[in-house]
């Protein structure tokens, strides 16, 4: 970089490329900041980022759950009864909300109903 270019932009590749340079044992660390064109505080700033995306990206890596290798026909006859209970469990529920909206339809139509004829009377 000669004195007339300037300083190349940061890039997160250039900053973590930075971050790896001052790593290195005996790193010359003013030198490789003064190269990059950034102050003590700026290479800090890097480092907790740096270092704390990846300890959440290990956290995510390690959260995902493994399946089991070899899947037992008890375990797939137990998953099936599962799926088979939930789905006899939804059927109900789906068959008691639609006789709910229809009462509560006939109810509203019905109050209608008396409100009206009750207007008819009142003439």
């Amino acid at each position: 970089m000669t004195e007339t270019q300037g300083p190349k932009r940061l890039t997160a590749q250039r900053k973590f490329q930075l971050y790896l340079e001052t790593r290195a044992p005996n790193a010359p660390i003013g030198e490789v900041i003064r190269r990059y064109g950034v102050h003590l505080d700026d290479l800090r700033h890097i480092e907790a980022v740096v270092e704390s995306a990846a300890i959440a990206g290990l956290k995510a890596d390690g959260g995902k759950r493994r399946l089991p290798a070899v899947v037992t026909p008890e375990r797939v006859a137990q998953l099936e009864a599962e799926l088979a209970e939930k789905t006899k469990a939804l059927a109900e529920l789906s068959v008691s909300y639609t006789l709910l909206e229809k009462n509560e339809r006939q109810a509203s139509n019905g109050h209608r109903r008396v409100a009206s004829s009750r207007r008819l009377t009142n003439r």
